[in-house]
């Protein structure tokens, strides 16, 4: 039980229960909130997971379950402060919009940058990519999803024409066979794996292979674990589109009526041997041959991929490897079948929807089409709108040690522990003219490096929509009062924007006419040319927002009065892209050996999340039993590496890359295969005295 000062006040009675969604991964679980009292009358939160909420029918992971530990008001970030001074909001806000105006007026809009979040909500997103590119005139908004998904974007956009996830959390339900690539589901998307694992108690002919360097706990659920070799990926789905072709499991009919460039992929992946891909994926072709036979033998087959396939110099290549693959076998947008890119966030999919991304728009609409800039120009009454691709997450902090970005606004997350190579952005925030940070805890490794902090609203207290991996968009609700002067992240960006000038487009009064205005733009001038449509809520009032319940884009203003709401859309079964022919494009994928490791540093380091807790510890590391679980930053090494390197089981051992070093406790296991160690990437400097994996990272790009 909490200490009662340190518990924010609840905005319902006790035994009230309010239905909200989980803010950790993306699958985008329903949540119960209620407010309990014990016989001391002292109130906590008890949490349960909502039977009704589609995503999650009930179920919860370990962080998920231990939400109620985590409302705490200890070391919350409170009030605003500028160079370490409390302030006020309207002195505050009123220097972020004069530095900026003024930085913009003396160097350009391009000068200035926005670093947001897949912890924001969509209407947080929304208000803040207006902002940048509508009105300050500058692509420069970035988020650190692009960090996990970027390259499923870009697959996407390659293949469908448009950022489109064809399938839904029903399809591996239904699924007879199931690939997952770079994934443990089991720690990373915990309920996700329960619903396979129930769906496989029931259908034990369901097989589900796992593509993964490591052996995680994701194994336990596997047929076969393909243990294969960093970055082998692109050489194993080339040579199955290739074995399909030569064992004649395509569907020929779906790839001449609703695809081009097939005989380019095919003749591309043919280039490869069986030798060419032992060699690059590391696996025997006794491994290789039954995946592929598992594969082209089963009409049934979704593939799961998530970081190991997007956090890669050739992500963007593994994307299209695996889309080629569906394509070929017309094995998408129908029942139990697809691509499928499960996200990291919780909103990190709503930020791709609002535009979040430094090359995009609002809606799914496209930066560079200058039809889209017209409109969306036209739809916001803004005076400008960017018209080139800005700053990127890495380049964006390239630009700030170069003085290029003068000013810059961090929202929701920790850039200093979370980019690669973080000790160059920790160096550029602190030369850095000025800083803003908002964020909800007063003490993190970036925003020491903050000129103006702005306490936000942290889960519990804020009001929005999230959009998780399967389209499904559900209202995250406050249950409880804003604590002291924290405020949300949309009102922060509104009241800047009016201090800059551009008061009339930002004068919301309520979080739900952001999402009307929203749902109003994604409908705008669109007649199908645009996969996301949510025009159904572009009338939608504050009364209706606040009864909202999940639903599944595309959701249209016609499709709801006509009250045919499909529960479960999937899209391509029947062609019908976004490309300018509504054809899907074959991509040639040239597989390329990844030389991951040298001379002088011959291990291949991999990183990823561990069970119980999630991104920086902000949240995770308030509640003892979540890091009972792993209590300090570790690295797997294999048993023969251990002795070549005369590491002792849980001696400290130093980490070194080209770039950095850190001290972590050592785990010998066979998880890991010989040559690689693996290094979880939460521990910062408030919670080890050298654990951050990202400094040893290289700022190496897709």
């Amino acid at each position: 039980m909490l200490e009662q000062s340190l518990v924010p006040k609840t905005l319902n009675p006790v035994g009230e229960t309010t239905k909200t969604t989980c803010p950790y991964c993306g699958v985008g679980c329903g949540v119960l909130a209620t407010p309990v009292a014990d016989e001391q009358g002292k109130i906590s939160i008890d949490i349960k997971g909502d039977p009704d909420h589609p995503s999650n029918f009930g179920r919860l992971c370990s962080k998920g379950s231990a939400l109620g530990e985590t409302v705490d008001l200890d070391g919350r970030l409170l009030y605003p402060s500028i160079n370490g001074a409390r302030s006020d909001w309207e002195t505050t806000l009123k220097l972020v919009a004069d530095k900026f105006n003024d930085t913009i007026k003396k160097h350009g809009p391009d000068s200035v940058a926005f670093y947001v979040s897949g912890q924001i909500l969509s209407e947080d997103y929304y208000v803040a990519n207006k902002l940048m590119k509508g009105f300050i005139g500058s692509a420069n908004i970035d988020t650190n999803s692009r960090l996990c998904m970027a390259s499923s974007v870009a697959g996407h956009k390659k293949a469908f024409g448009t950022d489109t996830v064809p399938g839904t959390y029903e399809d591996l339900e239904h699924a007879d066979l199931i690939v997952l690539v770079g994934s443990n589901l089991a720690w990373c998307h915990p309920v996700i794996y329960q619903r396979i694992a129930a769906a496989k108690e029931q259908r034990p002919n369901l097989k589900v292979v796992l593509v993964d360097p490591r052996r995680t706990m994701t194994n336990d659920l596997a047929d076969l674990h393909l243990a294969i070799r960093p970055d082998g990926d692109c050489a194993l789905f080339s040579g199955l589109l290739a074995h399909l072709e030569n064992n004649k499991n395509l569907d020929q009919n779906y790839i001449d009526n609703y695809t081009n460039g097939f005989d380019a992929a095919l003749n591309m992946a043919s280039d490869l041997s069986l030798e060419n891909i032992i060699e690059q994926t590391g696996l025997s072709a006794d491994e290789i041959n039954q995946f592929y036979t598992m594969f082209a033998e089963t009409q049934k087959t979704v593939t799961v991929y998530s970081q190991g396939v997007n956090q890669s110099v050739s992500g963007t290549d593994k994307v299209s490897a695996i889309i080629n693959c569906h394509l070929a076998t017309g094995r998408i947008g129908k029942i139990g079948m697809g691509p499928f890119s499960i996200t990291g966030q919780p909103n990190a999919m709503g930020g791709r929807e609002v535009g979040g991304l430094a090359n995009t728009l609002a809606c799914h609409m496209d930066l560079e089409n200058e039809d889209h800039r017209n409109l969306v120009q036209t739809f916001w009454d803004a005076p400008t709108i960017a018209t080139s691709q800005g700053a990127k997450a890495v380049e964006m902090f390239d630009k700030v040690a170069s003085g290029d970005i003068k000013a810059i606004w961090i929202m929701a997350t920790n850039p200093v522990d979370s980019l690669p190579n973080s000790s160059a952005v920790e160096a550029a925030l602190e030369k850095c003219p000025f800083v803003v940070v908002s964020d909800v805890v007063e003490h993190t490794d970036t925003i020491r490096y903050a000129n103006v902090k702005l306490p936000a609203l942290a889960w519990g207290e804020k009001d929005g929509t999230v959009t998780n991996s399967e389209r499904r968009i559900s209202h995250q609700k406050a249950f409880l009062s804003a604590p002291s002067e924290a405020t949300s992240d949309w009102w922060q960006m509104c009241e800047v924007a009016k201090h800059m000038g551009f008061a009339t487009a930002f004068n919301y009064t309520n979080v739900s006419e952001i999402f009307k205005e929203y749902a109003a733009l994604s409908a705008h001038q669109n007649n199908d040319t645009r996969d996301f449509d949510i025009g159904a809520y572009a009338d939608i009032t504050n009364d209706e927002y606040e009864t909202l319940k999940p639903f599944q884009w595309p959701l249209t203003k016609d499709t709801a009065q006509k009250g045919n709401i499909i529960s479960n859309h999937r899209f391509f079964a029947q062609g019908n892209f976004y490309t300018t022919d509504r054809k899907a494009r074959f991509i040639a994928v040239e597989a390329k050996q990844s030389e991951v490791t040298e001379f002088s540093f011959p291990l291949a380091l991999n990183t990823g999340r561990v069970r119980d807790h999630w991104h920086t510890m902000t949240r995770t590391a308030k509640t003892p039993r979540l890091s009972a679980h792993m209590a300090e930053p570790f690295c797997e090494i294999h048993p023969k590496d251990a002795q070549k390197y005369k590491i002792q089981e849980a001696g400290i051992v130093e980490v070194e890359s080209a770039i950095g070093a850190i001290r972590v406790r050592a785990l010998i296991t066979d998880r890991v295969q010989e040559g690689a160690v693996f290094v979880p990437l939460h521990w910062t400097d408030q919670y080890a005295s050298n654990g951050r994996v990202d400094k040893l990272v290289p700022p190496v790009l897709d």
